[in-house]
């Protein structure tokens, strides 16, 4: 068993209670198994032997009562067990569900999908399977194995001996067999997550595999990795079809030493029939936990891979984590400094932000601009420490990010992100979730101000309409828009908008500037965006260039000092009109 699936086990303490119950069913249970040969000797001996019908009588009244208190003990067994094991998988599945809330961006930047859900769905009813199941079934055959092995040696030395023998031979093969088993597990539980990723890419990228026409393609990836998965679990059952015959023969062979001499026992006199019989019975009864532990070996060592996948969760740094005397920021005045800070994201070789230093004062709109991966995310991404920076630090009212907690930093930065992602519940949920509490008219005032009051109300059931999965039956656009009003609705001192507007029509965009810039007063806004219109009006424009600041400044000044911001400007006029490129960016590769 590996050490993992002990860590494992600690998921039972709450249960320990009505496990212990399981176990005491155990000992009745393998108990009764013992008695029984006992009384099925008295039985052939006395009442056979001597033609003793009372005693035939009662013995089998005691047969059928013992079988009968066997049954019920196993019975409790069974459902004290599966309890407790149900109880335990419940805990487990909120444990790591918890820490994937807790696991930093970078983590999840890392991860997939599909082994993820395959740890929580699969991987806990797998360890749940030998904690309920496999645990109870191992004590049980370790208390009838000794059982058992103290009635042979007090029954008869010569024959407990002679049946021995077969008990090393039968731990080797199961040792072998669950060597090997175990690799084999971990290979399938992977394969199964590789699987699920692919089809939950699938499932949420449904359109795009239908706007280019590529159903086959993903047909035939999903087939490949089904194929994978199928190859994995015959390797599975090949080595479990090899190893069972062996383990039978083993026995076999035992109760046929046992037989040939207890016989000969019989026939010189020093051995009843009847203790043949019971010697016979408490064989099998020996070999029966071999057994058991040979077909519990499997659940083990798969358990056990998919404990090691489990603690693989469980064990992961949370790379942002929150320092023991993390202080609460209170309410902020909004000072906002980057200081000298450096980002290289773990495995990368390069770094995203290097020697970036912004100053930005209280109500005041700081605009990032620059090309597709100069690093503008990033940049906003270190203000409420969805990363922390490799060097460097970034300062709120002077308080380094990393001194806070968690809960105060968040809940006082709204943040709209790039991908607008909403959850399956209605539209009021959604623009709600930061202030489940908040009242109807502050969740409407939050949607007017994000220019989606109008197109709420066109919905089949306006606000009580439901979004989809991720927000499916939405647009981009309007899916921007509720994302806007639900970092609105809580009020923030802080406002981060990563290319928020995007998506959306220029009407609205235009309609949406009017409102935000009364909406931003008393705040201060970082707005990460592509469109000129939404930028030039900033009281500060950082343009970033392969993650350095290049310049900063406003619209006016940078179109005449900066070429990347003129550049930017240039691809994005209309019509006739004209634009002054700097001098200096004239000459080949020439910048400020």
């Amino acid at each position: 068993m590996s050490r993992a699936l002990f860590r494992a086990l600690r998921f039972m303490r709450s249960y320990r209670f009505t496990a212990a119950a399981a176990v005491f069913a155990v000992l009745v249970a393998s108990a009764a198994d013992l008695v029984f040969p006992q009384i099925l000797r008295a039985v052939i001996d006395r009442g056979i032997g001597e033609s003793d019908m009372p005693l035939i009588w009662r013995g089998a009244a005691s047969l059928v009562g013992i079988s009968a208190f066997g049954g019920l003990a196993s019975f409790l067994q069974g459902y004290l067990s599966a309890k407790a094991s149900h109880g335990a998988a419940f805990d487990m599945r909120n444990t790591i569900f918890d820490k994937l809330q807790r696991l930093s961006f970078s983590y999840h930047d890392r991860a997939s999908t599909g082994q993820l859900i395959t740890r929580v769905t699969s991987d806990v009813d797998l360890v749940r399977e030998f904690v309920g199941g496999g645990l109870v079934q191992a004590i049980s055959a370790v208390l009838l194995l000794a059982g058992a092995a103290v009635l042979l040696l007090a029954m008869n030395v010569t024959l407990a001996l002679v049946s021995f023998t077969v008990i090393p031979a039968t731990i080797l093969v199961l040792l072998l067999f669950v060597r090997r088993l175990g690799p084999m597990f971990r290979g399938f539980q992977a394969r199964l997550g590789a699987l699920n990723s692919v089809l939950q890419e699938n499932i949420a990228g449904v359109r795009v595999v239908r706007a280019f026409a590529q159903e086959e393609t993903e047909t035939a990836r999903y087939r490949d990795a089904d194929a994978a998965l199928l190859e994995q679990g015959l390797s599975v059952r090949r080595t479990v079809a090899n190893a069972f015959p062996l383990l039978f023969s083993v026995g076999t062979i035992g109760v046929g030493l046992v037989t040939v001499v207890g016989a000969g026992q019989v026939l010189a006199g020093t051995l009843t029939v009847g203790e043949l019989v019971a010697f016979t019975a408490y064989l099998f009864l020996l070999l029966q936990p071999l057994f058991i532990i040979g077909f519990g070996a499997q659940s083990i060592a798969r358990a056990s891979a998919s404990a090691e996948r489990l603690f693989e969760v469980f064990d992961a740094p949370v790379e942002v984590a929150e320092s023991p005397e993390a202080t609460d920021l209170g309410e902020p005045e909004g000072r906002i400094e980057l200081r000298d800070v450096h980002l290289r994201y773990p495995g990368d070789t390069q770094e995203t932000l290097a020697g970036v230093n912004i100053s930005a004062e209280s109500d005041t709109v700081i605009a990032v601009v620059g090309a597709t991966g100069s690093g503008k995310t990033s940049l906003v991404n270190l203000i409420p420490r969805f990363y922390d920076v490799t060097d460097g630090a970034v300062l709120i009212d002077g308080h380094d990010v990393r001194d806070l907690t968690l809960s105060s930093l968040r809940s006082r930065i709204g943040v709209v992100m790039q991908d607008s992602v909403l959850f399956s519940g209605s539209v009021r949920d959604n623009i709600a979730y930061g202030r489940p509490e908040a009242a109807e008219d502050e969740v409407e005032a939050a949607a007017r101000a994000a220019q989606a009051h109008d197109f709420i109300t066109r919905l089949p059931r306006g606000y009580d309409t439901r979004v989809g999965e991720r927000g499916v039956k939405l647009s981009g656009g309007q899916r921007q828009r509720i994302a806007i009003a639900r970092a609105l609705l809580i009020d923030p001192r802080i406002l981060i908008m990563d290319d928020s507007t995007s998506s959306v029509d220029a009407e609205t965009e235009a309609a949406l500037r009017a409102n935000l810039a009364t909406l931003m007063e008393g705040r201060t806004t970082f707005v990460v965006a592509q469109r000129l219109s939404t930028v030039r009006r900033a009281d500060l424009i950082v343009v970033l260039d392969e993650g350095r600041v290049t310049a900063t400044g406003a619209h006016d000044e940078l179109l005449a000092t900066s070429c990347v911001y003129a550049d930017i400007a240039a691809s994005q006029l209309a019509g006739g009109e004209q634009l002054d490129i700097p001098e200096i960016c004239s000459a080949e590769g020439g910048e400020e």
